[in-house]
C-alpha cells in the first residue's frame, strides 16, 4: 500500500456508539413487499436503503439478533469498555458516492503511515522498512543499500494508481466487458501485469529485495490461499481489489469502529421506511413468475413473505441451499483474526522506530517473499506454517474514541492481528488445539521483533484473563455463515463480465449489474456477487440499481 497522507475526517463522526443503536426487533408486518432482502449485513442494508429511498416497500430478514454481519463493533472482553471491530476492521472499497447517496453520518481517518516491517538479517542490527510519514525513500535505501528499490517501488505504485483511477469508478456502473475494461485502462503493460500473468512474475521483474517483494505481495493474499505464481490468478484478483479502493488504494480507519458503518446504514434504511426483522432466518425461497416467496423461521415458528424481488446478501452457497439448487464449488477461507487489548504498546528491537509509528500502519511479520512461499507450501501440505505470516495494526492510535476515556488516558491500545496462509483445512481435526498452537506461533514470531514479550502488555478482563481472542475460518463459518470461513464468500473475480458474456447487450438488468443468479427476480447483493468481496457496499448498490433500472442505462 502507498503511504497515507495526513489524517482527516471527510464527514462528521457519529456521536452514538455503534452498539447503542441496536437493530429494530420488528415482525415482518405485511405478507408482501416490493423487495425482501435476505441478510442484514452491510451490503443488504445498502440495498435496502437505496430501495426504500426510491419509494419501494422493503423487508430485511436477518437471522442474528442484530444487523451488521462481519461489520460490527463489540466489547469482547468482560468488564472492559473497549469496542473492537471484531471481524472486518479497515475501509478502502466503500465508494464515497454511497455515503453521499444514503446520507450516512460515517467518517474514516487516514493512517499516518502505510506500513512497517521489522527485519533481522545476519550480521546486522535489528532494522525495518517504514513506508510513509515521509520516510519511504530513506528506509528503502537503508534496507537495500541504494535507491533502486525505491525507484521500482515508485514506478510500480504509479502503475497501480493509474489502474485504480480507471477501474474503481466502474464498480458502481453496469458491468463492463473484459475488452471494455482493458480499453479503459489503456495500458497493455499494466493489464498484462495485473490481469494476465501471475503476480509473482510482475513482482520478481520489478523488485530485487526479498522483503520488498513480500510486503507488496501481501495485498494479494488477504483471506486468499494462493501462491505468488498460482496459475488461477486468485492472488492477482485479490491484489487488484486491495489496491484500487477509492481510486487510491488507501486503507482507512472507521471512526467508532466498523459498527459505526452498520449503525449509519441501518439508520438510513429505517429512516427511509424499510423494515428490519432480526432473529428471522430465511430457510427457503420459492421462485415464481413475477413474485417469489421466502419462508423464514423465528423462535416462535415459521412464516412466509412474498416480493417481486428477492435480494440475497448471504453467500452463493446459502442461496443454492435456499433454492434447492446444486451448490457451487466449495470455498475455503484462509486467515486467523486475533483481537487484543494492551495496557501499552510493546517496545521494538529496532530503536529507530517508535511503537506508535510502527503500529499505526500495517505491521508485517514473517512476510518476506520467501517466507510467504514457504508458509504456503507448508499449509498446502496440511501443516500449520512454522513461521506464520501475520500483519497487525492499532486502531486506537488513529481513533482513540473506541476506548473508554480512562483506558485511553492510561495508555491502553487495541491491536488487531490478521494471519495469512491459515486455510480452513488446518483446523478440521482438533480445532481448538490447533487454534491455540497457531496463536502461540504467531505471537512468537511477533515477539522475535519486540524488546519485551507481548504477553507482558496484554490487559486483563474483569475475570483476570488476558484480553485476547482468536478466530479461525471455521469460527467465522459457524458465527457468520461464511462458506468455509471465506471472508469474500469465495475467491474474488476480476471486475468485468465473464469472457463470453456481453452484459451491455442483454435485457437482463441483473446480468448487466453483475448480480444475476439464474432466477428472474432473485439477485445476489452480497460479497459473492461479481465485484463483491470486502467492505464496500458495492454489491448492495448494484443489486438495488438492477431493481430500480430494469432498462439499459441508468
Amino acid at each position: 500500500m502507498t503511504a497515507a497522507p495526513r489524517a482527516h475526517d471527510p464527514a462528521p463522526a457519529r456521536a452514538a456508539h455503534p452498539d447503542s443503536h441496536p437493530a429494530r426487533q420488528t415482525s415482518p408486518g405485511t405478507r408482501r413487499y416490493d423487495a425482501v432482502v435476505i441478510g442484514g449485513g452491510h451490503n443488504g442494508l445498502v440495498a435496502a436503503a437505496y430501495l426504500a429511498r426510491a419509494g419501494r416497500s422493503v423487508l430485511v430478514l436477518e437471522r442474528l439478533p442484530a444487523t451488521g454481519g462481519a461489520v460490527v463493533s463489540t466489547r469482547p472482553f468482560p468488564g472492559v469498555d473497549a469496542r473492537l471491530s471484531r471481524y472486518s476492521y479497515l475501509v478502502s472499497l466503500l465508494p464515497s458516492a454511497i455515503v453521499r447517496d444514503l446520507g450516512l453520518r460515517f467518517a474514516t481517518r487516514k493512517r499516518t503511515v502505510s506500513s512497517y516491517t521489522p527485519v533481522r538479517r545476519p550480521g546486522a542490527a535489528p532494522t525495518g522498512l517504514l513506508v510513509g510519514a515521509g520516510r519511504t525513500r530513506a528506509s528503502l535505501a537503508a534496507l537495500t543499500g541504494s535507491d533502486r528499490e525505491y525507484e521500482a517501488w515508485r514506478r510500480f505504485h504509479a502503475m497501480t494508481a493509474r489502474v485504480a483511477a480507471q477501474v474503481f469508478p466502474t464498480l458502481t456502473e453496469p458491468l463492463p466487458t473484459r475488452a471494455a475494461l482493458r480499453a479503459r485502462i489503456a495500458d497493455d503493460t499494466a493489464w498484462r501485469a495485473l490481469f494476465e500473468e501471475p503476480l509473482g512474475v510482475t513482482l520478481e521483474a520489478h523488485f530485487a529485495d526479498d522483503l520488498v517483494r513480500g510486503v507488496v505481495l501481501t495485498d494479494g493474499l488477504i483471506g486468499t490461499f494462493a501462491d505468488a505464481h498460482d496459475p488461477s490468478l486468485a492472488q492477482n484478483r485479490c491484489f487488484l481489489y486491495h489496491v484500487i479502493g477509492g481510486g487510491t488504494g488507501d486503507w482507512d480507519v472507521p471512526v467508532g469502529g466498523m459498527g459505526a458503518l452498520t449503525a449509519a446504514l441501518e439508520h438510513s434504511a429505517l429512516a427511509a421506511g424499510a423494515r428490519i426483522a432480526t432473529g428471522h432466518e430465511a430457510v427457503r425461497i420459492h421462485p415464481g413468475r413475477g413474485e417469489s416467496e421466502v419462508v423464514y423461521r423465528t423462535a416462535d415458528g415459521e412464516g412466509t413473505v412474498a416480493a417481486s424481488h428477492i435480494l440475497v446478501g448471504a453467500s452463493p452457497h446459502t442461496l443454492a441451499a435456499l433454492l434447492g439448487d446444486p451448490p457451487p464449488p466449495p470455498a475455503e477461507g484462509s486467515q486467523l483474526k486475533v483481537n487484543m487489548l494492551l495496557t501499552r504498546l510493546p517496545r521494538l528491537r529496532d530503536p529507530a522506530v517508535d511503537p506508535a509509528t510502527a503500529f499505526a500502519g500495517t505491521f508485517h511479520v514473517a512476510e518476506g517473499y520467501g517466507q510467504l512461499a514457504r508458509a504456503y507450501r507448508e499449509a498446502a501440505a496440511g501443516r500449520a506454517p512454522t513461521a506464520p505470516p501475520v500483519e497487525l495494526y492499532c486502531h486506537s492510535l488513529t481513533d482513540p474514541g473506541i476506548l473508554a476515556p480512562e483506558l485511553a488516558a492510561s495508555g491502553h491500545h487495541t491491536l488487531t492481528l490478521f494471519g495469512l496462509h491459515t486455510p480452513a483445512r488446518l483446523f478440521t481435526g482438533d480445532h481448538d488445539a490447533t487454534r491455540a498452537a497457531l496463536l502461540d506461533a504467531v505471537l512468537a514470531e511477533l515477539d522475535a521483533h519486540l524488546a519485551e514479550p507481548l504477553s507482558d502488555c496484554l490487559a486483563r478482563d474483569a475475570d483476570g484473563r488476558p484480553c485476547i481472542e482468536a478466530k479461525t475460518p471455521l469460527d467465522l463459518e459457524r458465527e457468520l455463515g461464511l462458506p468455509g470461513g471465506h471472508i469474500f464468500h469465495g475467491d474474488l473475480s476480476f471486475p468485468h463480465a465473464p469472457e463470453t458474456a456481453d452484459p451491455a447487450g442483454t435485457e437482463d438488468a441483473a446480468a448487466r449489474w453483475g448480480v444475476a443468479t439464474g432466477h428472474p427476480g432473485i439477485l445476489l447483493c452480497g460479497a459473492g456477487a461479481l465485484r463483491g468481496g470486502g467492505v464496500s457496499g458495492i454489491p448492495g448498490h448494484n443489486a438495488a440499481m438492477a431493481v430500480l433500472h430494469p432498462a439499459p442505462g441508468r
